[in-house]
């Protein structure tokens, strides 16, 4: 999948088949439904297995990448291993409590994978993450739908608050953990709904990695969506999860959007939510906005639909 260039990519990193408990479709069939979804990558994350590494090779062509990984669900929460060996399969027989986490996320990156933080809110018996982020490389604020048809959900919105408020302290302190969305999926329908879209210098499970790791990605509800999002200032600017140095001039922030109809586009900085304007029944259109480094360390932004729903976030730009 090498060499097919530096560009964004769709692709969905929390993906589960019949190996998985609740899980209702084969490998095939999730291949069929991420090309469906307008995916270029797919992770596969199966409960506490390696089952289906094997799997993947009879199904996808030059069309699609397939990243190794698996879902560790523990006794306190769920982790992503994502990049892993093939085969290897991460213990999930501790808790919180036991102070052994650690470990294996140290496992997942001497193999240069990484690892996430799943659902962290999600509202069943063990779902809810209770581990501290610290070690993780990426947080999971939106997934999937789950046996509802709302895409989405509580859960997410707290999820997303959460990230949120730690965004600033983490910025000031040099070490801040990008977010993700993926769909969960486990039955037909589900897969893309949401994924993440990276910007990456090939298909390559390295380098869709590294652009994961690095921020440059965000998150959209479907393939109908389209979401460019940079600050500007005198004649340099920066993408979505790179830094841009802008010293006390003022910069120009802009978002262009595609595929929301009569939906809003907010920015949200340290001091919370900062501004916001609708989109017009098309659901395409351009929102600007100025700011400047005493306001704020970082920009990022959402886009909801006319029902208040996300459709689109981003992770932040770094201002300094």
């Amino acid at each position: 999948m090498a060499g097919q260039g530096r560009g964004w990519y769709r692709g969905d990193c929390h993906v589960h088949s019949v190996c998985s408990n609740g899980g209702e479709l084969t490998p095939a069939q999730l291949v069929a439904g991420a090309r469906a979804a307008g995916l270029d990558f797919l992770a596969t994350t199966e409960h506490n297995t390696a089952e289906t590494h094997g799997a993947w090779s009879r199904h996808v062509g030059n069309d699609l990448l397939v990243i190794l990984g698996q879902e560790v669900a523990t006794r306190t929460g769920h982790w992503l291993a994502l990049g892993i060996r093939p085969g290897q399969v991460l213990d999930w027989r501790y808790g919180v409590r036991d102070d052994a986490v650690d470990q294996y996320l140290d496992d997942v990156h001497r193999v240069g994978g990484l690892c996430a933080a799943a659902h962290p809110h999600a509202p069943y018996a063990s779902g809810t993450f209770m581990y501290p982020y610290q070690g993780f490389d990426v947080v999971e604020v939106w997934n999937g739908q789950w046996s509802s048809d709302v895409p989405w959900q509580a859960d997410n919105e707290a999820a997303l608050a959460e990230w949120g408020r730690s965004l600033a302290a983490d910025i000031h302190q040099g070490r801040w953990r990008p977010a993700v969305g993926n769909s969960d999926t486990h039955l037909a329908g589900q897969i893309g709904r949401p994924h993440t879209v990276v910007l990456a210098d090939e298909l390559s499970v390295d380098a869709v990695l590294a652009g994961i790791r690095a921020g440059q990605s965000w998150i959209a509800a479907s393939d109908t969506i389209e979401l460019s999002f940079t600050v500007s200032a005198g004649d340099h600017s920066a993408g979505i999860g790179e830094w841009l140095k802008i010293g006390d001039e003022p910069a120009e922030v802009r978002v262009d959007v595609q595929g929301v109809p009569r939906g809003t586009v907010s920015f949200h900085t340290e001091q919370g939510k900062v501004y916001g304007q609708s989109l017009p029944g098309a659901g395409s259109g351009t929102v600007t906005w100025r700011t400047s480094t005493q306001e704020s360390v970082f920009i990022r932004t959402e886009v909801r639909d006319v029902e208040g729903r996300m459709a689109a976030l981003s992770n932040p730009i770094i201002l300094g």
